[in-house]
C-alpha cells in the first residue's frame, strides 16, 4: 500500500521528516519497506528559472536561429541562441541554466551545457512546454506572466509537487489502515506516545447542502445481510473534464492514472478515507431507481473492462429496474459508467459483507482497490460521511447541484464492541508493568472511550472500525503496539524444559535424509499441494473421483489437492528447463489427498534427476543421470536408514516405461523408474526425467523397528578374487548376490559387479559379467586352499543354478 507523507501531513501537521516517521510507522505496526520520491515534473525544474529577453537579434550564420540576451537573476545577464519562432524581447520566459538536468518523454536525464552553436556561444536554453515536462505543446517558447521577477524558480511559479511515498506492508488485520486518514490516526497516537501533542484533522462536510429534488432516484435494498448500509445522492449539471493537478498529484503519487474529475474523486476520497464509492450515469439507470439484490444464476454482465461475466446466483449486484448495473463491491458495469458526456450522476456509497465480497471477487478472478478494503471490513459508521465529502468535492471541480436528498439505508445500527480490560492481565502478558495513566492515554489516542475505571481495570467501547479489536487480549496488544515494544525490558531470567524425545521422530528422520541429499548435489523443492485437477487425465492410476476439490478455487489451476507428487515436480523441471536449467536434482517431502469413503493424507519423499550428472568441467566427463544412479541413491538412504534386506521387482504403469518397486517383505517403499515420454510431452520436457516415489510412512515405520548392531574392525586382512561369467540375458546380478551369498555366509563379506559387455563374440541371448567377491576371517589369515575352496564353490554353484559359464 502507497501512502503519501504530502497526503498525510493534511490530517496532522507533523514536522517530522519522512524518515523519522518511517520508522515510528513501522515500530507501530505498519512496516515501510521503503520510501520512494514523487515528482510531479521529473527533476523538479531545479535550475529552471525565470529569464527576461533583452535583446534578440538574427543569428548571423543561421536563418532559423536567434541570439538573445536574458537576464535570469538581478545584475546576471547570459547568451543563449534559440530556435524557437516566437522568441522576443520584453518576454518573461524559462530558462534551463548552466549545469540543469531535463527529462526527454521516456525519461531520460540530459544535461544543459555551456557551448557554441553555428559560432555563436550560448549559456542556456529557452525551454518549450514539453522540454520542461509541463505539457505536450513544442511548436514554441512558453511564455510566462509578466509581473514575474527574473530569476525566481519556475518550481515557485508551477508549483511542483515533491513528495515522498511509503510503501506499507500492511497486514490483512489492520483494516482501519487501509487509508491515509487511517494512517495519520495512527501516527498520531504514536506521537502522543512521543511526547508530540498534534490534532487529527479531518475534512468538514459542512458545506453539503442540497440545491434542489430535481433528480430523486429510489432505493431499495433486497438483502440487508449482504448490503446493511446503503447511500446515495444525485448531483446534476456536472461537467467532466480533467482534474485539477492538486487531485491529479495525489494520485499519481500513489501509483494511480487520473481519468476525469468524477472517477478521479471516487478514487481519492477511496484512499483518503478508506470508502470505496461508485459513480453511475444517471441517465443510464432506467426507472430512476436502484435495487441492491442477487441475480439468477448465469445472468451475463459486461464489466468496465469489457469482459463478459456469467453471474452466480450469490453475486450481489446493484440493479437499475431493467438490468444489472455493477458487482457490488468489486466492480463497475460497462453500461453505466462515467464517460465524458455525463451530466448527472448517481453516486453511491455502501458497507457490503466483506465474505459475499471476497467470494464474489476469487469466483470473477478480479481484484480492485474496492474490494480489497470491503474484503477486510470497512467502517460502516463512516458511509455517509464519505459520501458527503465525495459530493463537496465534485460540486468543486465539476460542478453541479446537489439533486435529492441523501437516501441512507442503515436498519440496524452497529454498536461499539464492549470490552472489560484488567491491568493485571496487560502487566502479566506484556511482562512488565506500564503505568494506569499511560494505559489511558493510549487507549483514548485510539479512539477507544473510556465508560468506566475501577482499581482493576477499565470499561471501553471500541468503534467498529476496529475489526480487529474485540477482546481483551487484543486491546492488549494495542497498548504495546503504540507504547512500543522497543521498550519492554529483556527478562534477566531465562526459562527452558528439557523434553524427551525419540530419535526416531518424523522430522529427526526426515532431517537426516534431507542433509544426506543435499550432500549427494540434490535441492530441496517445495510445490504446492493445490494443482490442476485434470492432471488425473494423465494417468489411470489416478481417478478424478478421488479428487480433494477446492470449494473456493483460486483458479483452474489450482482447483484441486494432489493425488500424486509427479506432477508438481514436473511442473518445477519444466519451469527451470525454459531458463536453461536443463541439468536438475530435486527432492520434495510433501503430502498427497485422496477421496475415497474418508479423507486421506499420505506423506510422500519424490525424487527427480534430469539432464548432466555433473557440471561441466575441463577434468570431468560429461555423464547423464539415468535410471541406475537414481537406484544408487536410493540405496544410500535406504542405507543409511539401516534398511539393508530389500527386494526389487520390475515395475511398469502408464507412468514409467521402466521400473522397480522396492520393498521390505510385504511393505512396499518405493517405486521409481524412467517417465513415459507421453507426460514429459504435456509438461514441454523434452529430456529423460528418472523419478522416485518413496512412502514415508512405511519408511519411518519401518525404521522405529530398527536396531542398530556393531562389531570390531577385522585384524586380519581381506582378500579380493574376480570371476567372469557367461549368462543367461535374463539373470540379474541379484540372483547372484543372493546365491554368491547363500552359498558362503561365513568368509564371503562384499560381491560387486564392476563389468558388464553384450555383443561380438558371444552368443546370441548371452551376457558378461565380470564379479569381484571380497574373502575375510575374522580369527585368522585365510590360505590359499580356502580362497580356492570358497571360489570352487562359488562357481558350481553359479553354474548349477543359474546356468553360468566360466569365461576365460
Amino acid at each position: 500500500m502507497k501512502i503519501s507523507y504530502n497526503w498525510i501531513k493534511q490530517f496532522i501537521k507533523t514536522e517530522w521528516n519522512a524518515e523519522q516517521t518511517a520508522e515510528l510507522l513501522t515500530d507501530l505496526g505498519l512496516e515501510v519497506e521503503g520510501v520512494s520520491v514523487y515528482e510531479s515534473v521529473k527533476g523538479g525544474l531545479k535550475g529552471v528559472v525565470v529569464g527576461h529577453v533583452l535583446e534578440c537579434e538574427q543569428h548571423p550564420n543561421a536563418d532559423r536561429l536567434k541570439v538573445t540576451k536574458v537576464a535570469i537573476g538581478q545584475d546576471q545577464v547570459v547568451q543563449i541562441v534559440c530556435g524557437a519562432p516566437n522568441v522576443a524581447v520584453g518576454q518573461k520566459v524559462p530558462v534551463a541554466t548552466i549545469g540543469t538536468m531535463l527529462y526527454d518523454a521516456q525519461g531520460n536525464p540530459w544535461e544543459i551545457k555551456k557551448g557554441k552553436i553555428r559560432g555563436e556561444e550560448s549559456h542556456g536554453m529557452i525551454c518549450a512546454e514539453d522540454e520542461l515536462g509541463l505539457g505536450q505543446g513544442h511548436e514554441g517558447i512558453m511564455i510566462l506572466d509578466e509581473s514575474l521577477v527574473p530569476g525566481t524558480p519556475c518550481a515557485q511559479v508551477f508549483q511542483i509537487e515533491n513528495d515522498e511515498v511509503f510503501e506499507i506492508g500492511l497486514t490483512p488485520n489492520r483494516a482501519d489502515a487501509m487509508s491515509h486518514h487511517g494512517v495519520a490516526r495512527d501516527l498520531k497516537a504514536g506521537l502522543i506516545q512521543k511526547g508530540v501533542s498534534l490534532e487529527l484533522i479531518s475534512p468538514s462536510t459542512s458545506s453539503f447542502h442540497v440545491n434542489n429534488r430535481t433528480l430523486k432516484i429510489d432505493v431499495e435494498v433486497e438483502n440487508n445481510e449482504l448490503a446493511p448500509r446503503y447511500a446515495g445522492v444525485t448531483i446534476t449539471g456536472v461537467k467532466v473534464a480533467e482534474s485539477p493537478d492538486w487531485i491529479k498529484n495525489r494520485l499519481k503519487a500513489i501509483g494511480l492514472t487520473p481519468k476525469n474529475n468524477i472517477v478521479d474523486i471516487t478514487n481519492y476520497v477511496l484512499h483518503e478515507l478508506g470508502q470505496p464509492l461508485h459513480a453511475f450515469d444517471a441517465a443510464k439507470i432506467s426507472g430512476n431507481k436502484i435495487l441492491v439484490k442477487t441475480v439468477a444464476d448465469g445472468t451475463k454482465f459486461t464489466t468496465l473492462d469489457e469482459v463478459e461475466r456469467t453471474l452466480h446466483s450469490e453475486d450481489l449486484m446493484i440493479c437499475d429496474a431493467e438490468k444489472p448495473l455493477c458487482i457490488a463491491g468489486v466492480f463497475g458495469g460497462l453500461s453505466s459508467g462515467v464517460t465524458e458526456n455525463t451530466t448527472q450522476i448517481f453516486l453511491e456509497s455502501a458497507y457490503f459483507n466483506p465474505v459475499s465480497v471476497r467470494k464474489t471477487a476469487k469466483r470473477h478472478g478480479l481484484s480492485t482497490d474496492a474490494s480489497f478494503r470491503f474484503e477486510r471490513g470497512i467502517d460502516i459508521n463512516n458511509v455517509k460521511y464519505a459520501l458527503l465529502r465525495a459530493a463537496i468535492l465534485i460540486q468543486q471541480v465539476a460542478g453541479g447541484e446537489i439533486s435529492m436528498d441523501v437516501t441512507d439505508i442503515y436498519p440496524k445500527k452497529v454498536e461499539d464492541f464492549q470490552v472489560f480490560l484488567a491491568f493485571e492481565k496487560v502487566d502479566k502478558l506484556i511482562g512488565q508493568e506500564i503505568p494506569k495513566e499511560v494505559i489511558k492515554n493510549i487507549l483514548t489516542s485510539l479512539d477507544m472511550k473510556i465508560n468506566s475505571v475501577t482499581e482493576r481495570g477499565v470499561g471501553l467501547s471500541i468503534p467498529p472500525y476496529r475489526v480487529d479489536v474485540q477482546r481483551d487480549v487484543d486491546v492488549i496488544e494495542e497498548i504495546l503496539r503504540i507504547y512500543g515494544y522497543n521498550q519492554i525490558d529483556f527478562t534477566e531470567k531465562l526459562n527452558a524444559t528439557v523434553s524427551h524425545s525419540s530419535r526416531y521422530e518424523d522430522y529427526k528422520v526426515q532431517n537426516i535424509i534431507a542433509n544426506q541429499l543435499v550432500g549427494q548435489g540434490f535441492n530441496e523443492m517445495m510445490a504446492n499441494s493445490l494443482t490442476s485437477s485434470s492432471y488425473t487425465k494423465l494417468s489411470e492410476q489416478l481417478k478424478e473421483e478421488h479428487n480433494v476439490m477446492m470449494l473456493n478455487p483460486l483458479s483452474a489451476d489450482l482447483s484441486a489437492m494432489r493425488q500424486s507428487m509427479l506432477f508438481s515436480g514436473l511442473e518445477a523441471i519444466a519451469y527451470n528447463s525454459n531458463r536453461r536449467r536443463p541439468d536438475l536434482k530435486l527432492f520434495e517431502f510433501g503430502k498427497t489427498y485422496h477421496r475415497y469413503e474418508n479423507y486421506t493424507e499420505n506423506k510422500h519423499l519424490s525424487l527427480f534427476i534430469t539432464g548432466d550428472r555433473f557440471n561441466e568441467s575441463w577434468n570431468t566427463i560429461s555423464k547423464k543421470s539415468d535410471f541406475f544412479y537414481l537406484k544408487g541413491v536410493l540405496q544410500t538412504i535406504f542405507d543409511r536408514l539401516g534398511l539393508s534386506k530389500l527386494k526389487s521387482a520390475p515395475f511398469k504403469t502408464d507412468v514409467f516405461q521402466e521400473g522397480l518397486i522396492l520393498s521390505s517383505g510385504k511393505i512396499r517403499l518405493a517405486e521409481f523408474g524412467i517417465v513415459k515420454k507421453s507426460i514429459l510431452k504435456a509438461f514441454d520436457i523434452k529430456q529423460e526425467v528418472v523419478y522416485a516415489d518413496i512412502d514415508w510412512k512405511n519408511v519411518h515405520q519401518l525404521v522405529q523397528n530398527h536396531k542398530v548392531s556393531f562389531k570390531e574392525l577385522a585384524k586380519y586382512p581381506e582378500v579380493r578374487r574376480d570371476l567372469a561369467l557367461l549368462l543367461d540375458e535374463s539373470v540379474t546380478f541379484e540372483q547372484l548376490h543372493h546365491t554368491a551369498m547363500q552359498s558362503e555366509k561365513s568368509l564371503l563379506k562384499d560381491m560387486s559387479l564392476f563389468d558388464v559387455y553384450q555383443g561380438k563374440n558371444l552368443p546370441e541371448g548371452k551376457k558378461s559379467y565380470a564379479l569381484s567377491f571380497v574373502l575375510q576371517d575374522e580369527e585368522q589369515t585365510l590360505t590359499d586352499k580356502q580362497i580356492e575352496k570358497v571360489m570352487s564353490k562359488l562357481q558350481q554353484n553359479f553354474e548349477k543354478q543359474l546356468g553360468a559359464e566360466l569365461r576365460k
